[in-house]
């Protein structure tokens, strides 16, 4: 399970609604860029939503493209270190947090594994996963349909840029 890969694209959803959530994001994403195995890296604008199936103060949304030569499993690992070194806990489902990192699609694979799911089980429902994943992949298909056809589905979700330009 540990063999060498080729490169792969993935997407990584990064958020956060405690303390200062979009310099949280911002240095999570400089961390995920020089993290071994991770060959490129772009970042979408930031967003400010409100918490879905969650609560606390707004979030801050962003989404990663990624290039790597982890299997999803490493790149999971390395996921959560970084949410550890900015101090995330994990008290109950959906709670506040510092740093949120998940791993939403990993080339177009299915896994299905008792500690990851991919694509994120939940990701098409979400505006703010949507909104940024479509700056980085506007030609992206998911099971449930493409990007423009599930954000608007999503119409009902608070979202607006952080950057007003952006």
């Amino acid at each position: 399970m540990n063999r060498p890969i080729d490169t792969i694209t993935a997407y990584i959803g990064l958020g956060a609604n405690l303390g200062d959530a979009a310099d949280t994001v911002r240095r999570a994403a400089a961390e995920l860029s020089d993290t071994p195995g991770i060959t490129a890296m772009r970042l979408s604008p930031l967003y400010s939503t409100a918490p879905v199936d969650s609560s606390g103060p707004d979030y801050v949304n962003a989404v990663a493209e990624i290039q790597a030569s982890l299997q999803a499993p490493a790149l999971l690992t390395a996921l959560q270190a970084i949410e550890q070194q900015h101090g995330r806990e994990r008290p109950y489902r959906n709670a506040p947090r510092t740093l949120d990192l998940d791993l939403l699609w990993y080339g177009g694979q299915t896994i299905a594994l008792p500690h990851l799911i991919v694509p994120h089980p939940r990701m098409h429902e979400r505006a703010f996963v949507l909104r940024p994943l479509l700056d980085l992949a506007p030609d992206l298909t998911l099971a449930q349909g493409p990007l423009p056809v599930l954000l608007a589905r999503c119409a009902d979700q608070n979202i607006r840029p952080l950057d007003p330009a952006a």
